[in-house]
């Protein structure tokens, strides 16, 4: 895969840091007695396990997996030392396992980042332990417990800033945005984790046998998680499916989604929006139109000009497309700008006669593109109007039917375009 070498760089410095960790390891390393040993070859299997079984995060384009928590029993049981060697040899078995087709081609740039950060953040966190005096944290006393909480809050950070840190580099996107949103939406999960983690160390302490009772919540909370991810892929999935029934109906109104989501995100990057609302109105756009659904063949695929009582029908489908949103979790946020997509800058949209500032901004953006799109695009009744012939109209309908700010941009997206 071709790399960004800021990205190349990152991970090259990853990677160099994971081999000094390695070493470090080996430099420390003092003997294990018997039980320490098994409980390092079950954690390895588990860590393996949870790794295989990650959940996929679809906004992320990440996984996230409950072998945090075994990896921080590990730090705090067995120590720095063995705890390094547990979790280098857990992530190299499972990415393996899991890239085992690319690895005979190769290897992979990404295999190694996700080997290398999780060795590098256990180091870090580990180093912190010794450097208070400890060797283990077998939580038996108040100090044990901070330190501990101080150790998961420092692998946490790191995990986070190094998995973010790559996104934000490959994809282009705001590192603390993505920062800021991945705290917010899973800091519960990432809390649950990190307690189990504890729960896992007092557990030992009681015996070596007490570990195994913290199997069925540790299970549990990945499955959980698995389930509320699979509900938002389902969700996801949906409306990919009502979108394929429309497209079957309306071609153009399928294509014209995507194409206006792209020309609306770029009008919202020209105008210096920040990351999080960039993505509603990519969200948005792609579904502005998905209450069409429910519009009449007659009405939607009409090769003429609409009659009155047909326009009443049509100008529904913003009402119904919020309708169809805006009870799911993922799509609450823009259900607004979807609503009031077709509402005009003096008033004359609908389906409430919005007029100005009462617009919301996104629905402001979307529909400067959406206008400019159908334009250009050809319809039953019309062919598409030249570029030329419709950057005229966006500047007539610049503070009438369109946000004048909102309408320069879009013609200085167009002229950028055309270089």
């Amino acid at each position: 895969m071709n790399l960004a070498w800021r990205a190349r760089c990152f991970i090259g410095l990853l990677t160099v840091m994971s081999l000094a960790s390695l070493g470090y390891a080996v430099y420390v390393l003092t003997p294990a007695s018997l039980d320490e040993l098994v409980l390092f070859c079950l954690f390895v299997f588990l860590a393996v396990l949870a790794e295989i079984y990650a959940t996929w995060i679809p906004a992320y384009r990440m996984e996230m997996s409950s072998s945090i928590a075994i990896h921080l029993a590990s730090l705090f049981i067995l120590g720095p030392s063995l705890s390094i060697f547990l979790v280098f040899s857990s992530s190299l078995l499972s990415e393996l396992f899991l890239r085992s087709d690319e690895t005979k081609k190769g290897w992979d740039t990404f295999f190694i980042f996700n080997v290398s950060q999780f060795t590098v953040a256990i180091t870090l966190s580990g180093l912190v332990i010794t450097i208070v005096g400890y060797q283990r944290l077998l939580l038996q006393t108040i100090p044990q417990y901070l330190w501990a909480i101080a150790a998961s809050f420092i692998y946490l950070s790191l995990n986070l800033v190094f998995v973010m840190g790559i996104i934000a580099i490959t994809e282009q996107k705001n590192f603390m945005f993505l920062l800021r949103r991945r705290i917010r939406e899973f800091f519960i999960q990432i809390m649950a984790l990190a307690v189990l983690a504890l729960l896992i160390t007092v557990l030992y302490s009681v015996s070596f046998w007490h570990v195994f009772l913290i199997l069925i919540p540790l299970i549990l909370v990945h499955v959980s998680f698995r389930s509320y991810m699979r509900l938002q892929t389902e969700t996801r999935k949906t409306f990919e499916k009502i979108s394929r029934i429309l497209d079957e109906r309306d071609h153009y109104t399928a294509v014209h989604s995507s194409e206006v989501a792209e020309l609306a995100v770029k009008i919202g990057q020209k105008m210096g929006l920040p990351q999080g609302e960039i993505e509603k109105i990519d969200i948005a756009a792609r579904v502005h139109d998905i209450g069409k659904v429910a519009v009449p063949d007659a009405i939607l695929l009409k090769p003429a000009p609409l009659t009155e009582e047909e326009w009443k029908v049509m100008k529904r489908h913003p009402l119904i497309s919020a309708e169809l949103i805006e009870g799911l979790e993922i799509y609450t946020p823009v259900a607004d700008a979807v609503r009031h997509e077709h509402e005009r800058w003096d008033g004359s949209g609908y389906p409430d006669g919005l007029k100005g500032k009462e617009i919301p901004l996104l629905a402001r953006i979307i529909a400067a593109a959406d206008i400019y799109n159908a334009l250009t695009t050809s319809r039953p009744y019309r062919k598409a109007f030249t570029r030329e012939q419709a950057v005229e109209s966006i500047q007539k309908m610049r503070g009438k039917d369109l946000d004048p700010i909102v309408a320069d941009v879009l013609l200085r997206v167009i002229a950028s375009q055309r270089t």
